[in-house]
């Protein structure tokens, strides 16, 4: 009896014990929690709140040692966006907790609004540090060399907005469509780069319209008039391919400034112009367009049928394009005959005259008959059957006109080849 309480007493003791320290564990816990002693909202002007982060900590729903604090992003995902390349991927700062530790957390939103929480910022209050620095979303860069400027392409693509897409927290656009504005001269006040992308924006101003006024795209704009522009102040031209009834282009005069309407005969005239005439082609007819009487207003339109032009060959010359390789005197750069039979027999090179083609397309072609590289052998063989040659490959060539000629650069090797396999060795 006496044995079994002593074990009872023990037993008891025990587990008050083991409550005891469970007790003063859970105390200590809660006691070394942090709490929040003061509360900010951030109001400096919103540019000097753009931050990116450091990767160096995660996101909290919370200051992340306060009490019920859960990731919102971890410390992997900070890392990620630490190394964007992405405007999307900076975040604003908009709110501050201090604890009674001495942390400062800073509320941050990303710029595409994808994240949003609590993150450490140092011990220090209004200074960005710990897991976010201040970033300068653009950077300033050189203005460019004539600032009145137009919309390239006026429609709901390429608007201006009230800052470059995610350079600013909730950017937005100025105006969703500028077809309206497709004449308005714009001025160019301003000229940045996203500092992570490298994409170059202006500001721009336009006169006629301020609300429209704000950041662009740089290739958005042109020093140039879009056709749009100019159509509202001249005649769209359709050229028409009178044999198969299709269309093959169109192009827009514009009228001098104090020139309100123009007669047929000088329509025709403008319309005959290279530059506004479809390469390739020349006008079915002469005189005028329409009737004699006819007279065109600004933004009207006529109908001009058009001849394809004969055929004209596009003749390819080959150039050695390096000087430190001497050819022999008197030899004479040519394709071989087995590369002029293929090139001859290509109707890629015989389209109609005055017809532009492409650098890429007469690339194409010359590399299909073996253009794109070839060795000449010049001299006499020994008696190995070693003879001397020069290899050819080709480096450029630029666009050419059917009915007239284009260079094709080659860089030059010089080396050998032997008789029994014609393989070219390049020389020392």
């Amino acid at each position: 009896m006496k044995s079994s309480l002593t074990k009872s007493l023990y037993v008891g003791l025990a587990v008050l014990s083991l409550g005891a320290v469970a007790s003063v564990s859970t105390t200590a816990n809660a006691a070394s929690k942090a709490k929040v002693t003061s509360s900010t909202t951030l109001k400096t002007a919103g540019e000097t709140r753009n931050v990116e982060v450091t990767g160096k900590n995660a996101l909290y729903s919370k200051p992340g040692t306060v009490k019920g604090a859960k990731v919102v992003a971890s410390k992997n995902t900070m890392k990620k966006l630490a190394s964007s390349k992405k405007s999307a991927d900076y975040f604003r700062a908009y709110y501050q907790k201090v604890t009674n530790k001495g942390s400062v957390y800073y509320k941050i939103v990303s710029m595409n609004g994808k994240y949003r929480g609590y993150i450490y910022g140092g011990k220090k209050e209004g200074t960005f540090a710990g897991g976010v620095t201040s970033a300068n979303t653009t950077t300033k860069v050189t203005m460019p060399s004539t600032t009145t400027v137009y919309f390239t392409k006026p429609g709901k693509s390429n608007v201006t907005w009230d800052a470059p897409k995610y350079t600013q927290y909730k950017a937005s656009k100025q105006i969703k469509d500028t077809t309206a504005y497709a004449s308005d001269a714009l001025t160019v006040t301003d000229a940045v780069k996203k500092t992570r992308e490298g994409s170059v924006y202006y500001y721009v101003k336009d006169a006629k319209n301020p609300a429209i006024s704000g950041w662009i795209y740089a290739k958005a704009v042109t020093p140039a008039k879009s056709d749009t522009a100019k159509a509202e102040n001249g005649i769209t031209f359709n050229y028409i391919n009178k044999a198969t009834g299709a269309s093959v282009g169109s192009a827009v005069y514009e009228f001098p400034s104090t020139t309100q309407t123009i007669t047929s005969a000088e329509a025709q005239k403008q319309a005959g112009i290279e530059g506004y005439l479809p390469a390739g082609y020349s006008l079915a007819s002469v005189g005028v367009l329409g009737s004699n009487a006819a007279t065109f207003a600004k933004n009207s339109s006529v109908t001009v049928y058009v001849n394809a032009n004969a055929a004209a060959k596009l003749t390819v010359t080959p150039t050695a394009y390096n000087n430190d390789v001497q050819l022999p005197v008197g030899m004479t750069l040519a394709f071989p005959a087995d590369v002029q039979a293929k090139l001859a027999a290509d109707t890629f090179f015989s389209q109609p005259k005055g017809l532009l083609a492409s650098s890429a397309d007469i690339q194409a072609h010359l590399t299909t008959a073996g253009a794109d590289k070839f060795v000449i052998a010049t001299g006499t063989a020994n008696s190995d059957g070693v003879q001397p040659a020069y290899q050819f490959t080709l480096k450029s060539v630029g666009d050419g006109i059917f009915g007239s000629s284009v260079n094709a650069y080659y860089t030059v090797a010089k080396g050998s080849v032997t008789n029994s396999t014609s393989t070219f060795t390049p020389a020392n």
